[in-house]
């Protein structure tokens, strides 16, 4: 597996020379300058790779080209932003950069409630608390409909949360929920994250699905051709928030996406934290199952909770059985040399990390992208992939 790591572009607190200190030989990376729908031209994707490639460090995959919501929605302006897809995905090809990781989320990102939870070891992490966000959901956004969509005792759960929030605590939880992610098409204020919810609500799960194969359909072609793959990443977390539609959750819906277009270049990101979030999804089966269509991996490990809460433990502590993923994902990688498959090697990463030591307190550290905490995960990683390769792997 390739060791590769998530670099913000030149603003990052992370330097390039801290990755390649890190061990890392390979970059993933986005233009997140570029406005959402816009293409990717040629000259900008070179004067990425160009600086990557002066600090002795590889392109891996691209993470991510965001889709607009117009072509989720299937509206608007939705088939100029396709085309401006098509173009991204040809220029990217072009200078050899063969993998895309994108994701299919409505109107919010990975979501969480708490970026700086307080671990027993006093490092901090991410986290999803289900209190919180339904209290956000119901008292806050006062989603018309909203409580319907949670029980009783979830709905008295965050009335009591509520009841004990400060005005700072309530102001900091919206801003954790709704303020975007780099590459987004930004943050949202409360009137615009309502109006973006229901329009989503109207299509539903099965629209939101439909729309998803459809731009599937028009856009692997244009990957094939330019000998690029796509790795969609799921839904996080993997259950609906706002009741908005998940059409990546489960191991049925990554089956139906495979499905949807039978292309190599229509494939999946692994991502462990994501999908073990549910204790219904099998890791190590899903690995099993979807591996050829893997082509891209994000290693991180959660401890659930019975409420659907969930916070970002170290990469080998935790839900999800990390050491068989990892051996499930070699045993791939062996098969793609036995059958001289292209893209044999799989890029991973070690995704989110704790903040530690004196990046705790640092407000320019971005959350889960703390230097310290994903070099710490990516030695714990690297040692169970050299004990793995060294000693053979299981069965």
């Amino acid at each position: 597996m390739q060791e590769t790591w998530r670099w913000f572009g030149p603003e990052d607190t992370v330097t390039l020379e801290q990755i390649r200190q890190a061990g890392a030989s390979g970059v993933v990376t986005a233009l997140d300058h570029i406005p959402t729908g816009d293409a990717w031209s040629l000259e900008e994707i070179t004067a990425r790779q160009s600086l990557l490639k002066e600090n002795g460090l590889e392109w891996s995959v691209a993470e991510s080209i965001p889709v607009h919501q117009d072509i989720k929605l299937r509206t608007g302006n939705y088939q100029a932003y396709i085309d401006n897809y098509r173009q991204s995905l040809t220029n990217l090809g072009e200078q050899g950069i063969r993998r895309v990781c994108y994701n299919f989320m409505p109107v919010v990102d990975w979501t969480r409630t708490n970026l700086n939870f307080e671990l027993d070891n006093a490092s901090s992490a991410l986290r999803f608390e289900m209190s919180d966000f339904v209290a956000y959901d119901i008292h806050i956004l006062q989603r018309p409909a909203g409580a319907s969509d949670y029980s009783q005792a979830q709905l008295s759960m965050a009335a009591e949360r509520f009841a004990a929030m400060s005005s700072k605590d309530k102001t900091r939880l919206e801003s954790n929920i709704i303020a975007g992610l780099p590459g987004g098409e930004g943050s949202y204020n409360r009137q615009g994250i309502s109006k973006a919810i229901q329009a989503f609500q109207d299509i539903g799960n099965e629209g939101l699905r439909s729309n998803l194969f459809a731009f599937l359909a028009d856009i692997i072609p244009t990957a094939e051709a330019a000998g690029v793959v796509l790795a969609i990443h799921p839904d996080d977390p993997p259950f609906s928030l706002f009741g908005l539609p998940r059409v990546v959750s489960t191991a049925q819906d990554a089956r139906a996406i495979i499905e949807s277009v039978q292309s190599t270049s229509n494939g999946l990101t692994m991502c462990a934290g994501s999908y073990g979030a549910r204790s219904d999804n099998d890791l190590v089966a899903m690995v099993n199952e979807f591996g050829p269509s893997i082509h891209f991996v994000h290693l991180r490990n959660i401890q659930r909770e019975a409420d659907g809460s969930f916070y970002e433990t170290q990469h080998l502590d935790g839900d999800n059985d990390i050491v068989g993923i990892i051996n499930a994902l070699l045993n791939q990688e062996a098969s793609r040399r036995q059958n001289n498959t292209p893209l044999t090697e799989i890029p991973m990463r070690p995704d989110h990390g704790h903040a530690i030591g004196d990046e705790k307190n640092d407000p320019t550290v971005r959350p889960g992208y703390s230097f310290a905490g994903r070099l710490k995960g990516l030695a714990e990683l690297r040692g169970v992939i050299h004990t793995l390769t060294t000693l053979g792997q299981r069965g």
